[in-house]
């Protein structure tokens, strides 16, 4: 196998063997192929594609470039929720305790966050004492025993993604739909979980700015996943406002805990309870094939209202050695030294919002990292006070800054309020999911 003759083959569109693609990722991690020839084949594969069967030989690939995780000591099915990144994103904090509550497993593997995205292993290491590393028999143990556990990604899981997202990122592919499916598929699939719904966000906040785009994704890695044996179910959800009312690590837990009370915005708490009944879905119906979505609707609403699904929470963090007194009491949890309110300098009606902007904002007050090596400051963030479709009176509070570097303020100002585009008509809240893929098709709402 010569890489060059690899190069120019997907650069003419021909399609590429089983044997082509195993050898090349192997070689590549093996560190027989150097960086650039390597970039050259993504850029070919950004203007020419790959079909389905070779999407899942590149993500079979990937996937067993490193350890392939054996969930088989966790009792009963296992069920996994990825999401492709947005702003305010913190759903995993509740659904993992709701569907937990419902009597399913999670075992699940988290990442951190990047740029102007938020990472649900951040969210949780802003509990006191949170541990996201422990070791595997741990790890089952926590699952079997309570019913959930998260934790970091493990170091052996896909190098080959690693090493291929961090070329992509340098040389503008990282926006390639087969890629992306890719990347996100071979984590998945080597996470060992036996069904994934995946969370695909769409807007001025995610990877996929179209709703075209987004299912186009989504077919792809549902493809995947049932080509891989996995039942693999996805929602497409809107990404141009921020999910619920915060934007960094300890505010969105704190939100996400007042959720889990049955005091929730309502997007938020629409999305997180379309996530677990689509969970449950897949968890429960294999074993009862008369059991429908609104039947996992009411299971999940169930668990918020009896109190079961925030016990869950505490049994994680008490069962990861986080200090439980913070959950029941958040404010022991971390805060930053100061604020600043955005005050409406006009009157009229939020007609729509840039939601990379306020993950933008958020990242300038410290909530997230500019690099990898960054650190985090899990007080800092934002409170969204208003938001697309609400009106505005000259003097209200648009939106308050939290930050332990007073500095940062006058920036972050500068890039929120630029995210806010403000009319004089009423203009309609948006959708909050678009559709819902399946092995079968799209259904779109």
């Amino acid at each position: 196998m010569r890489m060059y003759d690899i190069i120019d083959k997907k650069k003419n569109g021909m399609e590429l063997s089983t044997e082509e693609i195993r050898e090349m990722i192997k070689a590549y991690v093996e560190e027989q192929i150097p960086d650039y020839q390597m970039a050259a084949w993504l850029m070919a594969v950004y203007f020419q594609g790959m079909n389905n069967r070779e999407l899942k030989d590149l993500t079979l690939a990937m996937a067993h470039s490193g350890e392939m995780i054996d969930l088989s000591p966790i009792l009963g099915i296992k069920v996994d929720k990825h999401s492709t990144g947005g702003v305010g994103d913190k759903t995993t904090l509740a659904i993992a305790p709701i569907v937990a509550a419902c009597g399913e497993k999670v075992a699940k593997m988290a990442g951190r966050g990047l740029g102007f995205t938020g990472g649900t292993i951040d969210k949780l290491e802003s509990i006191p004492g949170f541990v996201t590393g422990l070791d595997q028999q741990t790890f089952f143990d926590n699952v079997n025993r309570i019913g959930l556990s998260v934790i970091g990604q493990t170091a052996n899981i896909t190098p080959a993604d690693k090493k291929l997202y961090a070329l992509r990122d340098v040389t503008a592919t990282v926006d390639s739909i087969p890629l992306i499916a890719a990347s996100v598929m071979s984590k998945k699939l080597a996470s060992g979980s036996d069904k994934i719904l995946l969370d695909v966000t769409c807007g001025s906040g995610a990877f996929m700015k179209t709703l075209e785009d987004a299912v186009k994704l989504a077919e792809i890695m549902v493809a995947i996943g049932e080509q891989a044996g996995r039942e693999t179910i996805a929602l497409i959800t809107n990404m141009d406002v921020p999910l619920g009312e915060t934007i960094g690590n300890a505010l969105e837990v704190k939100e996400i805990i007042e959720l889990l009370q049955g005091n929730a915005k309502e997007d938020l708490k629409e999305v997180c309870l379309a996530l677990a009944s689509n969970m449950l879905y897949l968890a429960k119906h294999g074993s009862n094939k008369n059991i429908t979505l609104e039947d996992c609707r009411k299971m999940a609403e169930e668990k918020i209202q009896d109190g079961n699904a925030f016990r869950k929470l505490k049994e994680m963090v008490t069962s990861q050695h986080g200090d439980v007194e913070a959950i029941e009491n958040t404010d022991k949890l971390p805060k930053a030294e100061y604020y600043y309110e955005i005050v409406a300098d006009v009157g009229g009606y939020i007609t729509s919002m840039d939601a990379k902007q306020c993950g933008m904002a958020s990242m300038i007050l410290g909530a997230g990292r500019e690099k990898k090596d960054s650190e985090i400051d899990f007080g800092a963030g934002i409170r969204l006070l208003k938001k697309t479709g609400d009106s505005l009176e000259v003097g209200d509070t648009i939106a308050t800054l939290y930050s332990n570097s007073y500095e940062t303020f006058k920036e972050a100002e500068k890039i929120l309020r630029s995210a806010y585009k403000i009319g004089r008509e009423v203009s309609q809240k948006e959708k909050l999911i678009y559709a819902r893929v399946t092995k079968e098709g799209i259904t779109y709402y």
